[in-house]
């Protein structure tokens, strides 16, 4: 009987260690399950985004899993513009010469392909030694609001047709534009220009006054 009844618990305490050991891995496997059901999302408003960790995981009220598209900045224009001149202009040259030079200054009128340019003011200066002479000067082309800048490039020469007054002076050569305002901003480019007006002294510190014809053609960019 004593054997009969030790064996009995021996066999009940068997029965609880199994038990305690299934509990055990139960409550293990269980602890991976849970885990391994929990899920994570990522939730976004405006720039803004937070990770959502549940087993059903929801984004808060005001975000959404829907991740915003990147905002595209247009590219700067890097496209420059192209103008293209071919003007008359006419108006009037008035100089005043001395012992050494001659300081004039110039007012015209365009007509032609003129962009709307048609106010011409300039001034110009010289040397002249002899029937030939490099000149020197700059002026501006308007429309009254827009205006391109430019400047003579050592090319520009004036021929008077006699070697004394009162006589016609042809003027030629390339005017560098180098600047504007309003829609031409940044003006650059290379402008041919001719034109003529009469002398009528050469006397030391007298004033002349002529009628000035101009014709200015070419092209100028801007960016």
């Amino acid at each position: 009987m004593v054997e009969k009844e030790m064996t009995r618990i021996s066999s009940k305490k068997q029965v609880s260690s199994l038990v305690a050991v299934v509990v055990l891995f139960g409550a293990l496997f269980g602890a991976t399950a849970a885990n391994a059901a929990t899920k994570s999302i990522t939730c976004y408003k405006g720039t803004t985004s937070k990770v959502v960790k549940a087993t059903a995981p929801k984004c808060p009220a005001g975000y959404s899993t829907a991740k915003p598209a990147p905002v595209k900045t247009a590219p700067a224009s890097t496209t420059a513009k192209s103008f293209t001149l071919n003007a008359t202009y006419t108006g009037k040259i008035a100089s005043l010469w001395s012992d050494s030079d001659v300081q004039s200054t110039v007012t015209a009128t365009g007509t032609g392909t003129t962009l709307g340019l048609t106010q011409l003011t300039g001034s110009g200066s010289a040397a002249p030694s002899s029937q030939d002479a490099t000149i020197s000067g700059s002026g501006t082309i308007s429309d009254g609001t827009n205006t391109v800048k430019g400047t003579f490039d050592p090319s520009a020469s004036a021929h008077a047709k006699d070697g004394a007054a009162p006589t016609t002076v042809a003027i030629t050569g390339n005017m560098i534009v180098n600047g504007g305002t309003g829609k031409y901003a940044g003006a650059s480019g290379t402008l041919k220009f001719t034109g003529s007006f009469p002398v009528a002294s050469t006397s030391a510190g007298t004033k002349d006054s002529g009628a000035l014809t101009l014709t200015i053609s070419g092209t100028f960019t801007t960016k």
